[in-house]
Formats: structure tokens, C-alpha cells, sequence
């Protein structure tokens, strides 16, 4: 019997339901009726600093539990908000942790590596490696905890299999009923769970993705997990895919990227991050100024959270601190009455 097809158990992991927010000063700004944006707050989800791959977790974590682990191994990027929120998990579940990192010692030391270090978990260096021989990294630190008497888990990287986009259809349901009058939701696409469990309680024509660079094919990674969880077909080119916004590579900085967060930070208070978020709301900039999310229609960004992860982004810092030094004049606006 696949992984996939064993029965689960959730855990539960984080404080729902979340949040859902007009943003009518942001959506005023792009042209839009003042009560046509709205956000919904999974950056709030509550462990571990928050984000979307909590809910993930609570199906992946289940279906550890469930089967005896008492290690959680996952893999991803030093910036990685997944493997922050598994070692939170594991700390909550009383489970040891190990990330599978890219990269070297000291190729990053910030953000959420230094809460990976925090909530306690162990950190193997891969080296310069594709998503393929990071992975087989994993399975080799899989294969040693065995050897060593422990009984570990692999955790897929960003948590998006078919058992953690469960997570996502959830919301899904819970936006339905916060907001049935629902156009468009906008989601960042990293590994594909969170825009495919959406699509599996939504449909194709109300979420649409903003591709971040974190996989090659995030077309068929979504179109693979949402026909798993349906049980159906969904062909990649039926999706609402935005390919625009991911510049020179996943770890870039674009200028549309800054320019989205920045007015969203000075808008509504809300603090995005330079790699999922960011480019998110960029892209649903881009939507508005093509005519595809437009006035009179009930609009939402998910917020999936990632504000650790501005901090170990030296590029997005180093753009921010100049602002602070801005020669131009700011308008100082009276106290409201």
C-alpha cells in the first residue's frame, strides 16, 4: 500500500479559522472598489511564526504519527519557510527534526535558518544540488536514522503531496464560507499543494497561481496533486498560471516584486516576503492592470506567510535600508479627527 493511499489522521497544529480582511486602501490604490480586496490571513495560522504549510502539516505530522515515527526528515532551501514550520511541528509533536538543506555552512545564517536552529533541529548540508540529488540526499539521511534504530518520516519538499494539499482543500472550504460571493483568489506557487488543494475545493476558474521559480514545472506539479485529490483529470493548461514574475530565478529580487510588497507594507500594514508573497501580489498587479481581476468583483490574497524569510534575504534589505535614507519628502498626514 502507497504512502498515499494509507488512511490519515490530522493533527491539529494551528488556530482556524483564519482571518479573512479587507484591504481597501491597497485595493484603491490599484483602481479596484475599496471593498473588492480582501486577504486571508494563513500568515496567522499561529506555530512556529505561521504560514500556509501548517496546514499541510497537520496531515503530513498525522500520517507520521500515525505510523510509529519519532523523526521528522524534509528538505528545502536555507530559507525555506517548510522546513521552519516542520521543526515547529515536530517541537509541538515532541518528534526530532532533521532539514535537508541546499547549500553550505554559512551560505545563509538569518531569517528562518536561525529559527530552524532555535526550535531544535538538526541540519544536514546537501551542497550545490538540483531538486533531484537533494533529494536523494534525504533518502540517504532516511536510510542512516534507520540504521541507527530511529524511525523517521520523509516529509515531501514543501509538504505538497496529495495527503498535505488536503490541508489546502480545507481552506478552501473555509473561504467558501467567508466569502461565497468569491471571483478570484490569488496564491503563490511554490511547490504546487497549496494552489492544488484550493483547485480541489474551488475549481479552476476562481484560483489563480503566481509561479515563485521553486520548481520547473509548477503547471503539471499543481495538475498532478489536484487530479490525486479529486480523483479526476486536470490538465495543466485548464489552470490560471501566471509565469511572469519569477525575473532572473527563484531567489531573485525583481523590481515588481519590491514594488508590490513596499505598497502593501504602506497601505495596510501587511508585510509580505520577497519570494512567494511578494511576487504573489506582484502578480495580482499585473491581473488588475490586464483587466483580469477587475472592479465589482470579491477578490483574495492569500497570505501564506514567509516574513522570516525577508530577514535572510540580503538583496530585499539592502533595497529597503536605502529607502531610509530617501532625500525625497514624505507627506505627513494630520491625525484623523
Amino acid at each position: 500500500m502507497s504512502s498515499e493511499s494509507r488512511p490519515t489522521r490530522r493533527v491539529v497544529l494551528g488556530t482556524w479559522p483564519t482571518p479573512l480582511e479587507p484591504m481597501p486602501r491597497l485595493a484603491r490604490a490599484l483602481g479596484l472598489g475599496a471593498d473588492d480586496l480582501w486577504v486571508k490571513r494563513d500568515d496567522l495560522t499561529g506555530l512556529g511564526g505561521g504560514g500556509n504549510k501548517v496546514r499541510k502539516l497537520e496531515w503530513t505530522c498525522g500520517q507520521a504519527v500515525a505510523e510509529g515515527a519519532n523523526v521528522l526528515v524534509t528538505t528545502g532551501a536555507p530559507q525555506s519557510n517548510h522546513a521552519r514550520l516542520t521543526a515547529a511541528a515536530g517541537a509541538r509533536l515532541g518528534l526530532d527534526v532533521v532539514l535537508v538543506l541546499s547549500g553550505t555552512p554559512g551560505s545563509s545564517t538569518s531569517g528562518n535558518l536561525a529559527l530552524d536552529g532555535l526550535l531544535g533541529a538538526t541540519i544536514v548540508w546537501a551542497g550545490d544540488v538540483d531538486d533531484r540529488e537533494l533529494a536523494a540526499v534525504a533518502d540517504d539521511a532516511v536510510a542512516r536514522l534507520r540504521r541507527q534504530g530511529a524511525v523517521p518520516s520523509l516529509i515531501p519538499f514543501g509538504g505538497s503531496n496529495v495527503t498535505g494539499a488536503r490541508g489546502y482543500q480545507e481552506c478552501g472550504r473555509e473561504l467558501l464560507v467567508q466569502a461565497p460571493d468569491l471571483a478570484t483568489v490569488v496564491v503563490a506557487v511554490g511547490s504546487g499543494g497549496t494552489m492544488a488543494g484550493l483547485l480541489a475545493a474551488l475549481g479552476t476558474t476562481r484560483v489563480m497561481g503566481v509561479h515563485c521559480g521553486a520548481v520547473a514545472n509548477p503547471g503539471r506539479a499543481v495538475a498532478d496533486l489536484a487530479s490525486g485529490l479529486t480523483g479526476g483529470n486536470c490538465p495543466p493548461e485548464t489552470l490560471r498560471l501566471r509565469l511572469d514574475q519569477v525575473g532572473e530565478g527563484y531567489g531573485s529580487l525583481t523590481g515588481a516584486t519590491l514594488a508590490a510588497l513596499t505598497m502593501t507594507a504602506r497601505t495596510e500594514g501587511i508585510v509580505l516576503d520577497p519570494v512567494y508573497t511578494g511576487r504573489a501580489m506582484a502578480g495580482l498587479v499585473a491581473a488588475v492592470e490586464e483587466g483580469e481581476v477587475r472592479a465589482g468583483q470579491r477578490t483574495v490574497f492569500l497570505h501564506s506567510g514567509g516574513m522570516a524569510g525577508l530577514f535572510g534575504h540580503p538583496a530585499t534589505l539592502t533595497k529597503l535600508q536605502e529607502t531610509l535614507t530617501d532625500p525625497a519628502p514624505r507627506t505627513i498626514r494630520p491625525p484623523a479627527s
